[in-house]
């Protein structure tokens, strides 16, 4: 396990802008550019969009956001921009960035025992490691469950349930991944706050970034789902993923505190003791409700396919949605076909190969894997 400091304190086809403005949607866009402009070619998005249709079953959102700029967006029919998307478990991260925020306001600690806010919820006689289990831990998923407490999706988890749930390891030794361990925080910061997480991040992350009514599901506690239930759109993915990327900083403020961003990103815990079989990108370890990734990357992701991959080496943020059980396949191709052609400088305008890349976009339309293909 890694120590840390207690801390208080991411029709339809594809657009390339030729020249600054962006596709119609709600809020503020991210500014728009060529992908020769910002150092990659039109080739390697045409190859890697290629590459991704024809192997992914099945994708409905690509958006590459690099220096800032967004320099290729992508959807297949029938879904479009401004049509929000369902994150699963990408959920989390916004999830967590607002536990970030309560702490950086002196609303809660990441060292505050679970138990502290839910004296009525907890079992009468508490365990020695329940009692132990931290605000952190929950963060990193090693709240000390052998196995994920079991729940109903839609009518989402319970606190009771998840505090009466055994708590066999010694709370921050053990990686084990636990959606209702996210719900608890959701509502952590409830307890913490008096708001929901949605309401809570409304002035804090929504509004500042430009997205425009994000919409999350609740249980019948109060409580957003935390976990999951929360849909946006690809920008707003892409936005959130660009916020990270910049340390918290937006347009000239500090929406989130950099060591903040610091931790949450950073390995806190070792997880590639997983079963064998699980995939490269699931054993680099864990933060605060993001995912270390190869290649020095982090990321949110979500059931299905839903993925906001921050790549600080090369200032560039991608945004997919997808409804796949290919994510690993997702990761490979990025690593495969935009890896490699990120440069340091602009190219020189190709408008050949842009044309060619939105030809090649023309036509994406969701679909399931032909056989052979």
């Amino acid at each position: 396990m890694k120590a840390t400091p207690t801390f208080q304190l991411c029709l339809f086809a594809l657009f390339l802008a030729a020249s600054p403005g962006g596709p119609s949607l709600a809020g503020t866009p991210l500014p728009r550019s060529t992908p020769e402009e910002q150092g990659i070619s039109s080739a390697a998005v045409r190859s890697f969009l290629e590459a991704a249709d024809g192997q992914i079953n099945t994708l409905h959102s690509f958006m590459l956001v690099r220096h800032g700029h967004v320099i290729a967006e992508a959807w297949w029919k029938p879904e479009s921009a401004d049509t929000p998307h369902v994150l699963w478990s990408l959920s989390k991260s916004f999830n967590a960035t607002a536990v970030g925020l309560a702490a950086a306001e002196g609303k809660l600690s990441l060292e505050d025992p679970v138990l502290k806010y839910f004296p009525d919820e907890g079992p009468a006689d508490p365990s020695a490691n329940l009692k132990a289990m931290r605000v952190r831990d929950l963060l990193t998923m090693s709240g000390g469950h052998d196995v994920e407490p079991k729940f109903d999706l839609k009518v989402g988890p319970s606190v009771k349930d998840f505090l009466a749930h055994p708590v066999t390891h010694q709370p921050g030794t053990w990686f084990r991944y636990n959606t209702p361990g996210s719900y608890t925080l959701s509502a952590i910061v409830t307890k913490a706050t008096g708001q929901t997480v949605l309401d809570y991040l409304k002035p804090r992350l929504f509004e500042p970034l430009g997205i425009d009514n994000p919409k999350w599901e609740s249980s019948a506690e109060g409580y957003n789902f935390g976990g999951y239930g929360l849909f946006l759109r690809t920008e707003d993915i892409a936005k959130f993923g660009q916020l990270y990327l910049q340390k918290g900083q937006w347009k000239g403020k500090q929406l989130l505190p950099a060591p903040w961003i610091e931790a949450a990103t950073a390995k806190q815990v070792d997880n590639d003791k997983a079963p064998s079989g699980r995939t490269p990108d699931w054993q680099q370890g864990y933060g605060f409700q993001f995912w270390r990734c190869q290649h020095r990357a982090y990321r949110g992701d979500g059931r299905d396919g839903q993925l906001c991959l921050v790549m600080p080496e090369q200032d560039a943020v991608i945004a997919i949605t997808a409804l796949t059980g290919q994510m690993q396949t997702e990761l490979d191709l990025v690593w495969e076909k935009l890896l490699p052609a990120f440069g340091e400088n602009p190219l020189p305008v190709n408008a050949a190969a842009l044309a060619e890349l939105r030809q090649a976009a023309s036509h994406l339309t969701a679909h399931p894997l032909v056989k052979g293909r």
